[in-house]
């Protein structure tokens, strides 16, 4: 039962760190949009944290199917298909010289993946408590039945 804890540990740091590269994504385009970079600047940042980003959310994915979490796993397939999907029509950069015309969208649509790892930062931080009590629960009853003789 410790297993449940630690994968839910993961879990969290995996959201953790989800939820940093979007963020990071999100304030170099408003640092972008408000004139305070230059558009090379915010893209070569942005570019560099959106493979890593994509490679994470795919792990936290594959770990929800390997381990049988199946409402999680479902739950973070539509953002691991769209990822492959901009992956493989070379839409996950952001070009240096369209920025400006794309950058209402991209942030559209970097807001709405943050309020999705939002979402799931909230679900795993109740399944992570939820596992946390009954992992004592059960250490617990085990201390209580373990010395055979009461």
């Amino acid at each position: 039962m410790a297993w449940e804890v630690i994968l839910w540990v993961i879990f969290f740091v995996l959201n953790m760190a989800l939820i940093a590269a979007n963020l990071y994504q999100i304030v170099c385009l408003t640092d972008l949009e408000a004139d305070y970079m230059n558009p090379y600047d915010s893209s070569s940042r942005i570019n560099a944290v959106v493979i890593p980003e994509m490679v994470t959310h795919g792990v936290c994915c594959a770990l929800f199917l390997l381990t049988g979490h199946w409402f999680m796993f479902l739950l973070t397939l539509p953002i691991t298909i769209y990822n492959a999907m901009l992956y493989s029509k070379r839409r996950h950069l952001i070009d240096v010289t369209e920025v400006f015309r794309t950058i209402d969208v991209e942030k559209k649509l970097r807001i709405a993946k943050l309020a999705f790892y939002l979402f799931l930062f909230v679900i795993v931080i109740i399944r992570m408590v939820i596992a946390i009590v009954n992992n004592l629960i059960d250490d617990e009853e085990e201390g209580l039945h373990g010395f055979g003789i009461f």
